[in-house]
């Protein structure tokens, strides 16, 4: 593995993670931490998540889990109110994962309505989490602008039209002390510059 920028996304099915511990090893500058999905659900370790990682000098980012069953709008609505707006965190995500049989410019229209509206308020382009699956479905046209975090376990991953990834989620079974579970492992698709250059913080975290 030669990309040396790592990171982790967590949600409740990870329980109370000791985030001291994981920024002990030094081994990973990010994680991402599911705040939302759909217009109703908040995930219960979202605030404990957020306010400890950030307290053990990590670089964090919330993402969402996208739904069908409601409007793009009323989504961002739903992430806004439970996300903190905070300069120095990473760019909101929305995780697609949905079934591939919804009518495509439906689903793209309230993609971009959410992303707009995420864009407006916390002044970053949305990133798509996506599978190979849901990006060729979905977002292969039409989503130039904005970076993807590709999920495969297998291989290395290539996306249509050698578009480029940002994010790759590469292990989905990783053990991090400090973690009692499994744990999504991710690389980020550069040297630590470019990095930094992406995702500068721009004011101090905690």
């Amino acid at each position: 593995m030669n990309y040396k920028v790592r990171g982790l996304d967590v949600s409740h099915y990870q329980g109370d993670v000791d985030w001291r511990e994981v920024a002990r090893s030094g081994r990973y500058q990010f994680v991402y931490m599911k705040a939302t999905e759909g217009h109703d659900f908040a995930d219960d370790t979202f605030e404990s998540n957020w306010s400890e990682a950030k307290a053990n000098g990590m670089l964090v980012g919330a993402y969402h889990f996208f739904s069908s069953r409601s409007s793009g709008a009323r989504q961002a609505d739903h992430f806004i109110s439970v996300v903190p707006v905070e300069e120095a965190s990473l760019p909101p995500v929305i995780d697609l994962e949905i079934a591939l049989d919804h009518d495509v410019g439906t689903i793209q229209g309230e993609l971009k309505a959410m992303m707009d509206k995420l864009e407006d308020v916390y002044g970053k382009k949305p990133i798509l989490y996506v599978t190979y699956a849901t990006y060729n479905a979905y977002t292969s046209d039409g989503f130039e602008a904005y970076d993807i975090w590709i999920r495969d376990i297998v291989k290395f991953p290539t996306l249509k039209a050698d578009r480029e990834w940002t994010l790759w989620q590469y292990c989905n079974r990783g053990r991090v002390k400090g973690i009692d579970a499994y744990v999504d492992i991710n690389v980020f698709h550069g040297d630590q510059d470019a990095f930094e250059r992406r995702f500068k913080r721009t004011a101090p975290i905690g």
